[in-house]
């Protein structure tokens, strides 16, 4: 009989993240950072806790009730975009509105919107080869914008851009905050630009083991 060892990559996390605020997780690779942003987004489920967004705990919901919530409330952004190659910058925008059932028109209408609001107004037809990584990213964000959700949890956006096109993203995140009145939780490797947000958080050994405000 083949075992296999055991090991806990997130243990006794505990934190909230209040409407309108930028929160950046930073800790050696390893430390549980992008785990603990997918139990979050209730992309992975833990043995033990709870999940809490606007009141609903997610992981005590059914499976479709679960989607449908994931949908509505939480937006992803991951360093790489993962925009479908087939599709222009509006109708890429437009996936998690049609999945939510919005009819063509009114979701285009709300996509380009979100794509005006990331400062993509002129490349709405645009197909993501057509786009700067930069650009390929903003998308990303307008996408993940576009049901208007409570929390936006990025994964290393900027891990794959140069550094004036990841100063450039953190900017648009506050200047989306601003707008919006969006909640960001974002992983980062690069610690000037967690100290942009309203707090960081240290990850090690599946633990935070530090928190300061910015």
């Amino acid at each position: 009989m083949r075992r296999y060892a055991s090991f806990t990559v997130v243990n006794d996390v505990s934190l909230s993240v209040e409407k309108g605020e930028i929160v950046s997780i930073v800790g050696p690779s390893g430390a549980g950072k992008s785990t603990l942003l997918h139990i979050i987004g209730a992309l992975d489920k833990p043995d033990s806790g709870s999940v809490l967004i606007d009141g609903t705990d997610i992981l005590q919901l059914p499976g479709k009730k679960q989607a449908r919530f994931r949908n509505s409330h939480l937006g992803f952004v991951f360093q790489f975009h993962h925009l479908l190659p087939e599709f222009n910058a509006v109708e890429n925008v437009c996936m998690p509105l049609w999945i939510k059932g919005l009819g063509k028109k009114e979701a285009k209408e709300m996509a380009a919107e979100m794509l005006q609001a990331v400062g993509l107004g002129g490349r709405l037809d645009n197909k993501p080869s057509e786009l700067s990584g930069g650009e390929q990213q903003r998308v990303a964000i307008a996408r993940a914008l576009a049901t208007r959700p409570s929390i936006v949890m990025a994964d290393e956006p900027t891990g794959n851009l140069d550094s004036a096109n990841a100063q450039a993203l953190h900017n648009l995140f506050l200047e989306l905050r601003d707008k919006f009145g969006q909640t960001f939780l974002m992983i980062t490797h690069n610690d000037s630009l967690a100290k942009m947000t309203d707090r960081t958080l240290t990850m090690q050994d599946g633990r935070i083991v530090d928190e300061r405000k910015n």
